[in-house]
């Protein structure tokens, strides 16, 4: 996912029924968001375990390959990509990408596979996890410094990627074909779980890891079977703004939901989609709220993919993230999910989301480039 992106030609814009007001371009970095990523930043080190993984709880117990703490190895993803999209790659000779090594190490010597490449069973994070660890591990092919540890990288992540492509193809039913759910074997699917596997799928195909086109194809037909428009007798859309829902043809529609699938459509190449362009204007009507369910796990989806859009989609998105994600930010530099199950994730879930979510500008992170 290296520099292959494009912006999304503003001439559509003309063409779509929702008004845009244009928002003033903030400097590329404000002190303000400067400060609070390097808080963000010093907090989430503090929380790392001799082991390598990050935890706010801490805990004596030693840690063995196969037998880590529940979630810890998709926790850590994230806090890899969270350093690692504001600059802080595993090579860097610095605190913070000592950091980074630490954690990509402890995520490559403890975290065990099954016989089909599944890493979602080690940290009972599931596919959940399985997604998350394998875009982590896509997107620190090669940036580790350290030859053993590349090496054992490249043969995790072209494991895990079999797996969702296996996982993938179980018999399920036309409206949940080419998506995946909870387990390898679910028959069933939801946008959730789904967005992370084709974002692995693609970051694993820029990389030169081999992928089936027909598997990054099901996963968009997939996603756009989530987008909640109505259509005509031959499946044109009839709204120029809708929401994407939790499951394809019902579910519930939220921020989040929606801002996953326009995300994952762009990431796929998908940036003129009707189901890209209509979600886009629908977030400038219903943008996020702090207090929403899983605003944390959304607010990532909806700074990077506003961001991919471009134009007055990717200024209104930026200025309405930065201010709610200063605003929230706690004085040791922490940030702490406040709603529903989101809550129990716990602050290096939502600290390493929020970096995440202010890092659109960096351009670090291959998989988020135009």
């Amino acid at each position: 996912m290296r520099g292959r992106f494009c912006h999304c030609i503003f001439a559509v814009l003309g063409l779509l029924a929702y008004p845009v007001q244009a928002a003033p371009q903030p400097e590329i970095i404000s002190p303000q968001v400067k400060a609070a990523v390097e808080r963000g930043i010093a907090w989430l080190l503090k929380q790392q375990a001799p082991a390598g993984f990050f935890s706010e709880q801490k805990s004596d117990k030693k840690v063995t390959k196969g037998d880590v703490p529940s979630h810890s190895a998709a926790m850590t993803s994230l806090a890899i990509m969270g350093l690692a999209s504001v600059g802080h790659l595993p090579g860097n000779a610095t605190p913070e990408g000592e950091a980074a090594a630490r954690a990509l190490k402890f995520v490559v010597q403890h975290v065990e596979a099954d016989e089909n490449g599944y890493l979602g069973r080690s940290d009972r994070s599931r596919m959940y996890g399985h997604g998350i660890i394998t875009l982590m591990l896509t997107e620190m092919l090669g940036m580790s410094g350290d030859e053993t540890t590349d090496k054992a990288v490249r043969q995790m992540t072209e494991k895990a990627i079999k797996l969702i492509i296996r996982a993938q193809q179980v018999s399920k039913s036309e409206a949940n074909k080419g998506g995946w759910r909870y387990e390898p074997a679910s028959s069933d699917s939801d946008i959730s779980v789904s967005v992370w596997q084709l974002m692995a799928l693609r970051a694993a195909k820029n990389s030169g890891i081999e992928v089936p086109k027909e598997a990054i194809d099901n996963g968009i037909a997939y996603i756009k079977r989530s987008y909640r428009a109505e259509r005509d007798g031959n499946g044109n859309l009839k709204q120029l703004e809708a929401a994407f829902s939790y499951e394809p043809y019902g579910g519930r529609q939220t921020f989040s939901t929606t801002s996953a699938g326009l995300l994952s459509l762009q990431v796929a190449g998908q940036y003129e989609a009707p189901e890209v362009l209509g979600s886009s204007n629908w977030l400038l009507k219903f943008p996020p709220e702090l207090n929403e369910p899983w605003f944390y796990y959304g607010c990532y989806y909806y700074a990077q993919g506003m961001y991919q859009r471009g134009g007055d989609h990717a200024a209104i998105a930026r200025q309405k993230t930065e201010q709610m994600l200063v605003g929230a930010q706690s004085a040791e530099g922490a940030w702490y999910p406040r709603n529903g199950n989101e809550k129990s994730a716990g602050p290096v879930y939502a600290t390493s989301l929020a970096l995440l979510s202010l890092s659109v500008y960096h351009h670090f992170l291959p998989i988020y480039q135009k």
